[in-house]
């Protein structure tokens, strides 16, 4: 059987988990819930960098994205965001979807899931 290793375990969840050369990351979200989506969706994407470079990977490996986000007039900044970030070539397969989320001041929520 195979081992599944967590990182950073908490009572509700872990936000990152490792099995079968596949990371899975907890929903990531900005610490500065009072910034503009372009502010906000930089930190999301430094923290999804921090969590993969800690499971031994990069964002060039990246399966899937999932992205929530609250209010679709944010769309065009966070892309812009987004694109910057990405590695040519190796864009994921990702999905967009507007939705309310867990604390007011939060404009998104993202989701990743990447080989090791």
């Amino acid at each position: 059987m195979s081992e599944v290793k967590r990182f950073d375990v908490g009572a509700r969840l872990s936000e990152m988990a490792v099995h079968n050369g596949v990371v899975y990351l907890a929903g990531q979200v900005p610490s500065d819930q009072t910034s503009d989506i372009e502010t906000q969706t930089k930190q999301v994407l430094g923290a999804i960098d921090a969590l993969l470079a800690r499971a031994g990977t990069d964002k060039s490996r990246i399966l899937m994205t999932q992205i929530f986000i609250v209010d679709l007039a944010d769309f065009p900044g966070m892309n812009a965001v987004w694109d910057a970030w990405v590695t040519p070539g190796n864009t994921p397969p990702r999905a967009t979807v507007q939705a309310n989320l867990a604390r007011p001041g939060w404009r998104l929520e993202v989701v990743v899931t990447a080989a090791v």
